[in-house]
Order: structure tokens, then C-alpha cells, then sequence
């Protein structure tokens, strides 16, 4: 088969029958399990942010009748987004997808256990299904007590959802654990590895250290409720640490494969090799240990001492550090560089802009003083998302932008993807930016109505308008971006091997890959060295100079 070929024994067609999805150890075939699952949960949560959105857009009840209703909307949209998307959605999906092809194997050390974690996955996705329609969920996506043992919701339906979840996450990291430390080539030692590998190395030790500690204490919290036992009825605070323990490492869960994503994208689209490239793989290693050391920041108005909060404080600014020499080493690759603008670049630019946006208001929430201020407010709502949705989201659009035509060998309408990058771009900062404003000013979160707070800030309703228009307009730019993607199904040019010029090893096998990946093992060379690449207008793609 050569690079250029489709044939018939692609992943996608070799073997073929329902059955050889549903009983495949190929890691490919999984990877796109895993993307289809995690968009429809996506789908889902997305419907619940804009129905909070749209309640929001005026003050008293407008399209839902009573605040309970409500709390159950923003509590469902969390957990969805958090445990379904956000967490799952870069290294179950093109982790598990690309990982042995960037290392030139042909799948992942454990296929059998990688074929579990997708099972495990759909059954804590099942488990939250049936939690709207038994009961639904209200106690926030936290799930703090006191109120998560007296509250009629299905909240053990819940925890034992992201309890079987957390074992998708730990089987997960094993299998890139071991595929990275025993299966690179002859020739890929640490420092030749993808920047994307890197981001996935730091994210499975992450997974594997900190995702047991959530599965135990959700496993208390449901044994007390069904048990009638006290764990953390008479301290509740234990509860948050143990969940922010690995609540604040799981945001680097979420964000390093997409730091990981931005550095391959940035590199290609600049044709120049990637500035520091040890610092942004230490970077990676440094953002997940000390990642675990910094979750009491949540909790500076939970009664802890002084002192606590001051070296909570100042680790939360230390963790920021690694986050910012990815940014300026992203900055000075593309500094100089022929930058391209196709549709990976725009999101990839997205993100360095809303993650930057994003962490710089993190050091306000890292500050005691400010913290206090601003705590439970629509202040922290717009910081999240600027870190979560303009980061992971843009990431996972950007490598969806960026390996769509070696997934299904097919090419998008590239000029649609430079479009819906932009209006997403401008949807999203008007949809959270106004929460910064109205947040510093007292906006408290999860409010169902605000209208008492009208007299001392009539500008509210104001805020929240723009806020829902860019919730719509912001929503509309991704259903763009599926139809354009499920279009170029059906429309879309052939792609060749090597849309891109990028010198990674999964744009050696063909568009979309044969089953076993490789005929032969592949040369491993530099992987962000474009000199040997050359443009062939035939193929529309690039090529190996002779």
C-alpha cells in the first residue's frame, strides 16, 4: 500500500463487521470509539449550557419554571463536561489514536486493557445517563457534603459513574506509561520524542497517582449515604481535600495533552523547529508533580490556618511558571517563522490566547486577598472556562483540525475551518469575558435568579445578555465546525500522507493508516526539522526530498 492509497485495508475496512469494532484491540479503532462517545457527551453537556445561558440571559424564571430544575441543569452540565469530556477527550481519543504511530509501532503495550478502558468509559457514561432520568443530580459537580447526603438526587448513581470512569483513566495511563518507557524505536530517546508524547507521559502519571484517590473518596461518600455511616458528615472539609487532591492535578490532566497539541501544531504551521524543546518537556514532568501540590487554593475560605494559605499561595504561583515557558517558547517558534493560518493554527492561536487570558486571571484567584473577594462568583466561572474551554476545548479542535485527514483520510473545506475558528473565537469571549466583570462586582455563581441584586447593579442584566448572544454565537461555530467535518465524509478530497509538511512519524503511513500502521519500521530523523520536506502539487501534499 502506498502513502497516498486508500484502500480497502485501512483501519476503517480491515476487518470489517460490527462485530470486529466492537471485539477490536486495534488502537485506532478505539481512538475513534472513544472521540465518537466523548462528542456525543460533549453534545449533551454543550445543550445544558446553553439552556443556563438562556435562563440567564434575564433576570427571574424565563425558560425554566423553578430552582431546583436549574440547580440540577448547571450540576449535570458540569459533571458531563468534567468526567465526559474534558478529562477523557485528548488522551482517550488521539492519544490512544496517534501514540504508537508517533513512536512507529503498531499499538499500544496492553490492546486488551486498552479495549477495557473504552468499556469502562460507556459504562460511567451509562451510569450518568440514567442519572437524568432517575432522580438527576443537584449537589453541583463537586458533590460536597453535607447536602450530597440529604439531597433526593441520584447522587450514588453519580459517584459510582465516576468511580467506573476513574478506572478508564487509570488503565489509560498505564498503557501510555508502558508504550512510552518500552516501545520507542531504536533512535527515539527521550529528547527525540513529540512534544505531544511528552504531554501525554506527564498525564498518565497524573492519572495513575491521583485518580485513585477521587475512586476512594467517592466510594466513602456513597458507602456513608447508603451505609449511614459518618466519614464526612462531621467533617466536610475533609471531603474537599481529598477531592481538590485530585481535582487540581486533573486540570493538568486536561491541559497537558493540549499543551502537548499547540506544540506540534505551532512548530508545523511555523516551519521552524520548535524553540526549547527541553524546556517544554520538563515543562510537561514539572506542571504535573507540582500539580499535586497546590489543591489547597480552593479551599482558602474553608477555615484553614494563615500560614496554609500562604504556602498554598505561593505554590499555586510557582505552578504557573512551567505554564508560561510553554508560552514563550510557542512565542519565540513563531517568531520569524513562515506561519500559515490553515484551521489547526487558528485554534492552536486560540488557545495560547484564551489559556493566556485564562491563567493570567488564575494568579488573582491564587492571591489570598483577591481569593476571598471573588470566591463563588461569576469570577470564577469565567476563569475556568477560560482555562478549561479555551484551552482543552481549543486544543481538541485544533488537533482535530490537525489530524482529521489522517484519521479518515479525507480533507475538510479548509477556508470553512479558518471561518468557524474566528466566530468561535469571538462567541467565546463574549460569552465569558462579561462574567469577569460582573463577578468582580459581586455576581454570585449559581444563581437562579438575580434580580434582587438589580438595585445595586442594574448593569447585570446588561452583561448577561451579551453573555447568552455569545453563548449562541459561540455554540453556533462548533456546529459549524461538525458539519464541516461530517461533510468532508461525504465531499471531501482524498488526503494525502502529508497534508501538513509536519516531520512526526504518523505522517509516514498512509491517510487514513493501513491495520498494522507500518510495513516496516519507519526512520526516525528530527521530528521538527521541515528541510527535507518538500511541496508536491500532484498529491496536494508534501513529500521527502530525495
Amino acid at each position: 500500500m502506498t502513502k497516498t492509497a486508500t484502500a480497502a485495508d485501512s483501519y476503517l475496512r480491515d476487518p470489517r463487521g460490527l462485530k470486529s469494532w466492537l471485539l477490536t484491540q486495534d488502537h485506532k479503532r478505539i481512538g475513534l470509539m472513544f472521540l465518537v462517545l466523548i462528542s456525543l457527551a460533549f453534545t449533551l453537556g454543550a445543550t445544558f449550557a446553553l439552556l443556563i445561558r438562556t435562563e440567564l440571559t434575564l433576570p427571574g424564571p424565563t425558560i425554566i419554571s423553578s430552582p431546583r430544575t436549574y440547580n440540577h441543569l448547571f450540576t449535570l452540565h458540569g459533571a458531563v463536561m468534567i468526567f465526559l469530556f474534558v478529562l477523557p477527550v485528548i488522551p482517550a481519543s488521539f492519544g490512544n489514536f496517534m501514540l504508537p504511530i508517533m513512536l512507529g509501532a503498531k499499538d499500544v503495550a496492553f490492546p486488551r486493557l486498552n479495549l477495557a478502558s473504552l468499556y469502562f468509559y460507556a459504562a460511567g457514561m451509562l451510569f450518568f445517563l440514567l442519572v437524568l432520568v432517575l432522580g438527576g443530580l443537584d449537589t453541583g459537580w463537586t458533590f460536597y457534603p453535607p447536602y450530597s447526603e440529604q439531597t433526593p438526587a441520584a447522587v450514588v448513581l453519580a459517584v459510582v459513574g465516576a468511580f467506573i470512569l476513574g478506572f478508564s483513566a487509570i488503565f489509560t495511563g498505564i498503557n501510555f506509561l508502558v508504550t512510552l518507557h518500552t516501545m520507542r524505536p531504536p533512535g527515539m530517546g527521550w529528547f527525540r520524542m513529540p512534544l505531544f508524547l511528552w504531554g501525554l507521559y506527564g498525564t498518565a502519571i497524573i492519572q495513575i497517582l491521583a485518580t485513585p484517590v477521587l475512586a476512594i473518596t467517592l466510594l466513602l461518600l456513597g458507602a456513608e449515604r447508603v451505609l449511614d455511616i459518618d466519614i464526612f458528615r462531621r467533617d466536610p472539609v475533609l471531603f474537599q481535600h481529598f477531592f481538590w487532591f485530585y481535582s487540581h492535578p486533573a486540570v493538568y490532566i486536561m491541559i497537558l495533552p493540549a499543551m502537548g497539541v499547540v506544540s506540534e501544531v505551532i512548530s508545523v504551521f511555523s516551519r521552524k523547529h520548535i524553540f526549547g524543546y527541553r524546556f517544554i518537556a520538563y515543562s510537561s514532568i514539572a506542571i504535573a508533580l507540582i500539580g499535586f501540590l497546590v489543591w489547597g487554593h480552593h479551599m482558602f475560605v474553608s477555615g484553614q490556618s494563615k500560614l496554609v494559605g500562604m504556602i498554598f499561595s505561593a505554590l499555586t504561583f510557582a505552578v504557573a511558571i512551567p505554564s508560561a515557558i510553554k508560552v514563550f517558547n510557542w512565542l519565540a517558534t513563531m517568531y520569524r517563522g513562515a506561519i500559515g493560518l490553515a484551521p489547526p493554527m487558528c485554534f492552536a492561536l486560540n488557545f495560547i490566547f484564551l489559556f493566556g487570558l485564562g491563567g493570567l486571571t488564575g494568579l488573582f484567584l491564587g492571591s489570598l486577598a483577591t481569593n476571598v473577594q471573588v470566591h463563588d462568583t461569576s469570577f470564577v466561572v469565567a476563569h475556568f472556562h477560560y482555562t478549561m474551554a479555551g484551552g482543552v476545548l481549543m486544543g481538541f479542535l485544533s488537533a482535530l483540525h490537525y489530524w482529521w485527514p489522517k484519521i479518515t483520510g479525507r480533507m475538510y473545506s479548509l477556508s470553512w475551518g479558518q471561518i468557524t475558528a474566528l466566530i468561535i473565537l469571538i462567541g467565546f469571549n463574549l460569552t465569558y469575558f462579561p462574567q469577569f466583570i460582573i463577578g468582580a462586582r459581586g455576581m454570585p455563581r449559581r444563581y437562579f435568579d438575580y434580580s434582587r441584586l438589580l438595585e445595586a447593579h442594574p448593569e447585570f442584566t446588561f452583561y448577561q445578555i451579551i453573555s447568552t448572544v455569545g453563548g449562541y454565537l459561540f455554540v453556533g461555530g462548533l456546529v459549524l465546525v461538525a458539519v464541516n467535518m461530517i461533510r468532508s465524509l461525504f465531499v471531501g478530497r482524498r488526503a494525502p500522507a502529508n497534508p501538513w509538511g509536519a516531520a512526526t512519524l504518523e505522517w509516514e503511513c498512509a491517510s487514513p493508516p493501513p491495520r498494522e500502521n507500518f510495513a516496516s519500521p519507519p526512520p526516525v530523523g528530527d521530528c521538527y526539522d521541515f528541510d527535507g520536506l518538500e511541496y508536491d502539487e500532484q498529491i496536494r501534499g508534501y513529500v521527502k526530498l530525495p
